[in-house]
Parts: structure tokens; C-alpha cells; sequence
């Protein structure tokens, strides 16, 4: 079992639409409960680049 991002840090950036927590959008906030081990797996990669991108922004 893949086990949330959720880090209890809930706020959003209204530039990028990322949680600034967890680095999710609320799409996929929204969408993790129901989601596959597969699409957390991808979720859990796009938010290692949001934060790569958010270091160099």
C-alpha cells in the first residue's frame, strides 16, 4: 500500500494550483483515495518534479 503525501500542510498556491505540502493538485488530492497503486505511483513522480521545479522557481 502506497501511503498519502499528505504532510497536514494544506495550502495552496494559487500560481501553480500545488499543494504546498504535499505538492499535489486538488484533482489529484481529490482523486488519491480512489486511485491505483499504478497512479499513485505516477502521482508520486510528478510531485518529485513539482518540487525540483518549485526549488528553481
Amino acid at each position: 500500500m502506497i501511503e498519502s503525501p499528505c504532510n497536514r500542510i494544506c495550502t495552496m498556491d494559487e500560481r501553480t494550483g500545488w499543494c504546498l505540502g504535499c505538492w499535489r493538485t486538488i484533482d489529484e488530492i481529490v482523486e488519491w483515495g480512489s486511485a491505483t497503486e499504478k497512479r499513485k505511483r505516477e502521482i508520486l513522480e510528478l510531485l518529485e518534479e513539482r518540487k525540483l521545479a518549485g526549488r528553481k522557481g
